[in-house]
């Protein structure tokens, strides 16, 4: 009975295996189709009809905002009621000049200075309308402007009515929902291991990762999806997370106008969980209504066999210009995914790369890392040379997906001193993390890193060192 369930098991997990890779397959394929890099917000590289459809949301906004009209949502009804009320105010305005001129015209005076004033500084602030940092008044002259026009229209396939309702619902619900200072608010600890910004990516993208592993913990799940008024708390804190995103980028031509989004699944609470479906669903509304083309890619790793259903469940509430930003991975292939998008400098080393969290040893101005390519069925050596004595030697290196051999040695230029193991031969499971080791000299010489690959596939290895010379 035993041996019949295991055979089961095995045989299920072969099938969601194959549905991954498939799927997988299709997502990868999917992402290709978009180019990673963002696209140009330079007048001179915009087609004819994006370029019209630019200069037509711009005369629209700009008359909205001279207009004092941007947020005025009224009917035609509403504004024929208003210009007869407009026109009992102008009687009511004559009848009391009237009387004020029996008095003196001073109280009259005062009254048209106070009104003027009170229009003028509500016309100001109309005029001083931003986004993101950015001045949104076209004549203003603001070269960010444009950039964050852009943005509106792509999301709208540039359909200058649409772009502009999306923009005035976007200003409004910011000064509704108080987002401008969002940023300033505290969400407790819980909330700030669900999410960090780390490093950049190799277009320059701000790479903010997303861990949803962490809500597996019962009690954070209920203090962050437990009811409507957490929930809503939840979405207050993604915001935040967006909007310290963004305040890394830089909205002018020619500038980083948008993030990377990694998203690890990894023993993440599954679709069971009602509260947390409707979490995402609205997280997904929110950011893709209020936040267009701010990012540039969303990866999402060590993926479960469950995901698939959620994605299609959350697939028609997606355009297809967001699903083309889709990258998708399962476990054993997440380093591999990431490194085509991030440097292995700047991947955290909990996903294979060397990025340390406060790190004492290495850091952005240590040098590049080097990379080679070991063929099947060979071995190759890195050799770090120690011509100085008394200094300290250290390095990372990682090779994809392991399953090689691996020692360490110091070699003294002295032929008749003796080599010195520093790290014995070990077989690296394919689980392996990156290695980071130090050695101290005490004779000149060189560290020899060693990787025997005795499989039938090629393999890519990273690896950097730095000196640190003593200072005693």
């Amino acid at each position: 009975m035993t041996a019949e369930v295991t055979a089961q098991e095995e045989t299920q997990q072969r099938e969601e295996e194959k549905v991954l890779e498939v799927e997988e397959s299709k997502a990868e394929t999917m992402g290709k189709s978009s180019s990673y890099r963002e696209e140009s917000n330079f007048l001179s590289d915009l087609k004819e009809f994006e370029r019209k459809a630019l200069n037509e949301l711009k005369a629209k906004l700009e008359e909205a905002l001279l207009g004092h009209n941007l947020f005025d949502e009224k009917t035609e009804e509403s504004k024929k009621m208003n210009e007869v009320t407009e026109e009992d105010n102008k009687k009511e305005e004559e009848v009391k000049k009237q009387g004020a001129d029996e008095e003196g015209e001073e109280p009259v005076k005062e009254q048209e200075e106070k009104k003027s004033e009170e229009e003028e500084k509500s016309v100001e602030v109309e005029k001083d309308v931003s986004l993101w940092g950015v001045p949104i008044l076209p004549s203003k002259g603001d070269e960010g402007t444009d950039v964050v026009l852009l943005k509106f229209l792509r999301a709208r396939e540039f359909k200058v009515s649409d772009a502009f309702e999306m923009l005035k619902k976007t200003l409004k619900w910011r000064k509704e929902s108080s987002i401008d200072s969002v940023v300033d608010e505290d969400f407790g600890p819980g909330l700030g291991s669900a999410a960090c910004m780390s490093g950049v990516d190799r277009e320059g993208h701000p790479v903010c990762y997303n861990i949803y592993g962490v809500f597996d913990n019962e009690e954070l799940y209920q203090k962050s999806f437990g009811s409507e008024e957490k929930r809503i708390e939840f979405l207050r804190w993604r915001c935040q997370m967006m909007e310290k995103g963004i305040q890394k980028l830089n909205f002018k031509p020619g500038g980083v106008t948008s993030l990377l989004q990694v998203n690890d699944l990894k023993n993440s609470p599954g679709p069971s969980k009602k509260e947390l479906r409707i979490a995402v669903k609205q997280v997904v509304s929110l950011l893709q209504d209020n936040y267009p083309e701010l990012v540039a890619k969303h990866i999402f790793i060590n993926v479960p066999f469950w995901y698939y259903a959620v994605s299609a469940l959350l697939s028609p509430f997606l355009t297809q210009r967001t699903k083309r930003k889709f990258v998708v991975a399962r476990p054993a292939k997440v380093t591999e995914t990431l490194i085509k998008y991030i440097p292995i400098e700047e991947i955290p080393v909990q996903y294979g790369g060397f990025k340390r969290e406060d790190d004492t040893e290495f850091c952005s101005e240590d040098g590049a890392v080097s990379e080679l390519t070991l063929k099947a069925a060979s071995t190759a050596t890195i050799e770090i040379p120690t011509l100085e004595v008394g200094n300290t030697l250290c390095w990372d290196v990682t090779v994809l997906g392991w399953e090689v051999s691996y020692k360490e040695e110091f070699v003294p230029s002295d032929e008749g001193s003796y080599t010195i193991i520093v790290q014995k031969g070990k077989k690296m499971g394919s689980q392996e993390g990156p290695v980071r080791n130090t050695f101290r000299n005490n004779e000149a010489g060189k560290v020899v890193l060693t990787i025997d690959n005795t499989s039938n596939k090629k393999k890519r290895v990273w690896y950097r060192y730095k000196t640190i010379k003593n200072t005693f």
